[in-house]
């Protein structure tokens, strides 16, 4: 009796823990974007109906710069705030569904100040001695830490910002190559993490990295979809897109908006003297200086022949003019191939300003209106940038 009574027990786990896995599995399959995989991915660690660790991070290989970032951080920062949370989830009955859903509509977790530490967080991939994130992912092997060994591990930023006597390291694989680490613990129950725990863990692992593959794979692609082909900027189908999403916005946030219309002076005559291998050369080059000089927040386009346009977020006309002429003024002194053959012995060029709401409140009215600028700045003589 007392074995039939284990073996219920037994079978009642495993139903749970497949039950867990497939939820958390099918929800991966709903979306390709890499922070709702990642979120969903957490909350299914983090969550009483999921594998119930108190807090967990994920950390992705970054394997060109060599380095391991933090990418995502879900967890209270004190008891109080763990015991808000897990009241609010028991007495609203929330699932994992109702969880993933709650996130698509608020951007609260990602605002967290454990979050923000989190994704703050960027470790050397060679550093093995000291640090268990390299470890793990250089052996890609489960690697749990208790009371007795975490101390060896006591300088890692990881283990410092924790400040956990207990957690686990469960490496994320696709096709046997390790492309990220779940870290997991419970430090506010204090929970012992079992054996059981670690293979759940591990499980939900393998799946995560193969989702976490597809989605970088759709994101690749779809860069590559929307680029130009020279100057790997965002091409004109895709600005137009951009520019759509960027003023409605504007228009939520009744924040500004401004656009940069930038065109290089004489660049016919560069074209015919040199041929339209140099001319690409220079647009190539202009593109990577475009970038360079740009804001993270700001989008980088080209719209045509030897014009680009620069989508400007939360930014008034006033901020916009002293960006355009940073702009203006890095281009002219930068050495561009055989620029000596131009009128002035030196590649400028041109740029027209418009702003939301003050000169359109679409999208074509904005490029019609930094359209105008750009003209005035050509009658102005050109090496210029003006506004309506």
């Amino acid at each position: 009796m007392e074995d039939a009574g284990k073996l219920k027990i037994e079978l009642e786990r495993t139903k749970m823990e497949l039950g867990v896995l497939y939820e958390i599995s099918n929800a991966m399959r709903t979306t390709l974007k890499l922070d709702e995989i990642l979120y969903i991915i957490l909350t299914g660690v983090t969550a009483h109906t999921g594998l119930g660790f108190n807090r967990a991070m994920l950390f992705l290989v970054n394997e060109k710069e060599k380095i391991i970032e933090g990418k995502l951080g879900i967890g209270p920062e004190s008891g109080e705030e763990a015991n808000a949370a897990w009241t609010k989830i028991e007495e609203e009955k929330m699932d994992l569904e109702d969880l993933i859903a709650a996130f698509k509509s608020s951007n609260s977790i990602l605002e967290s100040g454990f979050n923000r530490q989190v994704r703050n967080l960027k470790v050397s991939l060679q550093d093995r001695n000291d640090n268990p994130l390299s470890l793990a992912v250089l052996e890609g092997m489960p690697l749990h830490l208790t009371n007795q060994t975490i101390h060896k591990y006591r300088s890692s930023p990881v283990i410092k910002m924790l400040e956990s006597n207990e957690l686990v390291l469960i490496p994320l694989k696709a096709k046997d190559r390790v492309n990220g680490i779940i870290v997991a613990d419970n430090f506010i129950t204090n929970e012992p993490i079992t054996k059981d725990d670690i293979r759940m863990l591990t499980m939900l692992a393998n799946q995560a990295g193969l989702a976490i593959e597809n989605s970088q794979l759709f994101e690749l692609t779809s860069e590559r979809a929307h680029s130009d082909y020279l100057t790997n900027l965002w091409n004109h189908g895709y600005f137009q897109y951009l520019l759509q999403t960027e003023v409605e916005k504007a228009k939520a946030t009744k924040k500004p908006l401004s656009l940069l219309i930038i065109d290089i002076d004489d660049f016919k005559i560069y074209n015919d003297t040199l041929g339209h291998q140099a001319g690409d050369k220079i647009l190539k080059d202009l593109a990577q200086l475009l970038r360079n000089q740009s804001r993270k927040m700001d989008f980088v386009c080209r719209y045509g022949g030897e014009e680009f346009m620069i989508i400007l977020p939360q930014t008034d006309k006033e901020e916009a003019f002293m960006i355009a002429e940073r702009i203006r003024k890095d281009i002219q002194r930068y050495p561009f191939l055989n620029e000596g053959i131009l009128p002035n012995k030196q590649l400028t060029v041109s740029l027209g300003l418009a702003t939301y709401p003050k000169d359109g409140l679409l999208p074509a009215e904005l490029i019609t209106s930094s359209d105008k600028s750009l003209y005035q700045a050509k009658n102005k003589g050109k090496n210029n940038t003006c506004s309506n």
